[in-house]
């Protein structure tokens, strides 16, 4: 039997999302968010909070890195969504993490997170409570460290946090229990 619990955050996992920009200065700015994902195959969508300073560096500058977080720069990840680059203009920095500035996009790129997106805005939705930026992304960087026999991000070697909504827990991914647009294929068979 099912319990009710009411209306509350209930998707899980969630990515944890680090979002990286210039404020006017060029001063590096970074903001842990879990409410952002794909949009389509090249594009992603941030929702953010209006009055972030990630989203004013976003408007002035058109552009962003988006990283996936990992288990071993957790403490790093949590303080910068703590902390309000609005308040602490250098919080960045007392987190010894390190930026340097992308090819492809007027933003940095922390080189301790082993993926990196660099993306270009493309649009920017206005709402009272909520600026959803949609990011065309131009390239992704991978750590070596990462990238799998195939040439691809390997995911297990990743060890991509996760956002736990319903207790706000962070958590890192576990085993390999299918494999998608196949593991279906058990109910195709009475189809063909």
């Amino acid at each position: 039997m099912k319990r009710s619990l009411g209306v509350q955050a209930s998707v899980f996992p969630m990515p944890v999302l680090m979002v990286s920009t210039y404020d006017a200065q060029g001063v590096v700015n970074v903001m842990n968010m879990a409410w952002g994902n794909m949009y389509d195959d090249t594009q992603v969508l941030l929702n953010l909070e209006p009055s972030h300073k990630t989203t004013a560096n976003i408007k002035l500058r058109g552009a962003f890195t988006l990283s996936i977080a990992d288990a071993s720069h957790v403490a790093e990840s949590d303080y910068l969504g703590i902390v309000s680059g609005n308040r602490v203009p250098d919080k960045f920095a007392r987190t010894g993490l390190t930026a340097v500035k992308s090819e492809n996009v007027d933003a940095p790129v922390v080189q301790e997170y082993p993926v990196t997106m660099e993306c270009k805005v493309v649009e920017i939705i206005e709402n009272p409570t909520c600026t959803h930026v949609v990011g065309q992304i131009v390239n992704v960087l991978a750590d070596e460290s990462v990238i799998g026999d195939n040439g691809k991000v390997d995911p297990t070697k990743l060890n991509a946090l996760i956002f736990d909504t319903f207790q706000h827990g962070y958590y890192v991914p576990g085993e390999k229990v299918g494999q998608a647009w196949k593991s279906g294929g058990v109910f195709l068979k009475d189809q063909e």
